[in-house]
Formats: C-alpha cells, sequence, structure tokens
C-alpha cells in the first residue's frame, strides 16, 4: 500500500472542498480532502519503514497531502544532521502555507547552535515558503533562553512583496511582543515594519491572551 493509498482511503469531498479554498493556489485536482489527524496518523504508522523511506525519495509529490505526510516524516527524524538535509531537500518544493506550517522537527530543539546558521540562510531565500519556514523556526526556537537581541532585526530586514511572508513577520513580531515585549516593542515603535506587517503585528498580539492588558492598551495607541 502507497501513501497515496492510505489517504485516499479516508478522504472526504466535502473536506476537499473545503480545503481548496483554503489554499487557493493550490488546484483543487490535487487536493485529496484528509484531515490533518488522519495525515498524522498515516506518518507515524509508517515512518521508520522501507515506505516512509522510499516515500521522502520521491519528489515532487503531486498531492498536498502528500507533502504534508512527508514534511510530518521529517518532523520524527531523531538524528539532527539527517532531519536538517530532509529539509533542505523539501524545502524547496513546499509550495503552501499550510505545508509550510504543520510541521516542527522535535530535534530541532535540542540543537539551537547547529540550526541558527541554517535559520539564517532559510530566512535569506528567494522562496516565499523557506522564507516563512525559517522565520516559523526562529519564533519557535529563539524566543526564549537563547533570544538575542538580533534575530528580530533579521526578520524585520526581510523584503518583499509576498502575503505570506508579510503575516509571518507579522506572527513574528505579535510572538516576540509576548514573550519578549522590551526588545521587540522597539521595532512597532519606530514602525520597522511595512504599514500592513505592522498593522497585523498589532493586531495579532492585541488578540493574544499572552500579551498583557497593559502592553495591548499601549500597542493600541502604536496602529
Amino acid at each position: 500500500m502507497t501513501v497515496y493509498d492510505r489517504l485516499i482511503s479516508c478522504n472526504d469531498e466535502k473536506y476537499r472542498d473545503f480545503q481548496s479554498k483554503l489554499v487557493p493556489n493550490i488546484p483543487k485536482e490535487n487536493i485529496l480532502g484528509v484531515r490533518t489527524p488522519d495525515m498524522r496518523k498515516i506518518a507515524k504508522e509508517i515512518n521508520g519503514t522501507e515506505e516512509a523511506e522510499n516515500f521522502i525519495a520521491e519528489l515532487p509529490h503531486r498531492y498536498y497531502e502528500e507533502n504534508l505526510v512527508h514534511f510530518f516524516l521529517i518532523a520524527m527524524i531523531k538524528d539532527f544532521d539527517e532531519c536538517v538535509s530532509a529539509v533542505e531537500t523539501f524545502l524547496p518544493y513546499v509550495d503552501c502555507w499550510p505545508v509550510c506550517d504543520q510541521s516542527s522537527p522535535k530535534v530541532f530543539s535540542k540543537h539551537h547552535d547547529k540550526l541558527l546558521p541554517f535559520i539564517k540562510k532559510w530566512i535569506g531565500s528567494e522562496h516565499v515558503y523557506t522564507v516563512r519556514f525559517g522565520i516559523r523556526m526562529l519564533m519557535n526556537e529563539f524566543l526564549g533562553e537563547d533570544f538575542k537581541p538580533e534575530y528580530p532585526e533579521w526578520v524585520a530586514a526581510v523584503k518583499g512583496e509576498d502575503y505570506y511572508i508579510k503575516m509571518m513577520v507579522a506572527w513574528y513580531f505579535a510572538t516576540a511582543l509576548a514573550k519578549r515585549y522590551d526588545e521587540s516593542v522597539v521595532f512597532i515603535e519606530e514602525r520597522r515594519l511595512d504599514p500592513r506587517t505592522h498593522k497585523k503585528a498589532i493586531q495579532k498580539a492585541v488578540e493574544s491572551f499572552r500579551v498583557t492588558e497593559e502592553h495591548k492598551q499601549y500597542l493600541k495607541t502604536l496602529r
């Protein structure tokens, strides 16, 4: 049984119609209509098998859900070097925000020193979803103890008009305002982001339960 066979066994036409509206840049005929828990289950079932190894080696995939299963499998690789190599091989084939956003390799959290140069390279990429993934990894992994003031500088320096990059930049700063307020609020005060991203970052921060009420009221004055 192939990954496609496993996916098609639990597809739902109505869910396919719903999903196609969320990823308008993916042709509807390339979406099967499989829910995320089912895709994660498939990845777990075949993880570590020859089937999984062969599937990861087969690029590009035709279907949206195949790409998601691919990234879920990568996220379970326990060796850092193997995992980051698989990520780098796959990133050029990532073609929509859900595939970019739903997978977070667990091993990354244990190897921040080795991960950081890759993140910096990804953020500097010309490929939209590689940039988005790099910013998300910086957000996920480096707003805690390993935070450094230059990291939000990397994100603020990202240029381009792509919607999905702008929204990721806004997401990063909204999260930074929750976790690293003093270091990140200056980017809002000095309006270091383009107007649309600036407003979206404030909106997301104001909507967050992790940002204090006092900070929210101040941020509203900076819209």
